[in-house]
Order: structure tokens, then sequence, then C-alpha cells
């Protein structure tokens, strides 16, 4: 049987490997990138898996002020896509890290 000391030594080494391991999908996240599209293509907004936007790029065919409502639309629609997007890519990039760790159902990762 293992000392309290060892058993906590052990404990502590696990809980920084995790950190580590944290750390680093964070970094991973950040650089993947998703494409949220809306209106066939016309709306397209970029982002990284953790949600940040790095661009929206909006076909000039929407650009008549009197569309001005339905190039609105698409945009939240874009960004939702993207959004969504973005959480399948974290989930997945996640999923990776915590495979071993036995968590229970439904359990997430702090992000």
């Amino acid at each position: 049987m293992k000392s309290m000391e060892e058993m906590m030594k052990a404990a502590q080494e696990a809980a920084q490997t995790v950190q580590k391991q944290m750390q680093e999908a964070q970094t991973k996240l950040e650089a993947i990138e998703v494409e949220g599209v809306a209106g066939g293509g016309l709306v397209k907004v970029r982002a990284t898996a953790k949600g940040r936007v790095i661009g929206i790029n909006i076909d000039e065919s929407l650009l008549v002020a009197s569309e001005k409502q339905i190039t609105e639309d698409l945009v939240a629609a874009a960004f939702n896509d993207a959004r969504a997007k973005a959480d399948k890519a974290s989930e997945a990039e996640m999923g990776k890290m915590s495979g071993g760790l036995n968590l229970p159902e439904g359990f997430k990762m702090p992000f």
C-alpha cells in the first residue's frame, strides 16, 4: 500500500498533466478554423474552434440598401453556423484529450 505522501504526490502530478493537456488543447483550438455559411455561400464567417471570429465575407450582390435586413439575417445565420462548427471541433479536440479520463457521460470540460 502506498503511503499518503506518495498518493498525494501522484495526484498532484496527475493534476499537472491534465492542466498541461488542457493548455495544449486550448492552443490547438485557437489554430483550428471553421467556416459558417448562409444564403448558399453569399455570406461566410470564418472563426476559430474557440469561437473567435476571424473574418466575414459578404457577396457584393447583397450590398443593396433595400436588402439590408436580409443581409443582416444571413450574417447572423453564418455566424451561428460557424459557432456550431466551432463547438463541434472543440468537442472533438477535447474528446481526444479526455478519452483516457473516464469522465461521466455528459461531463464537459471547462471551455
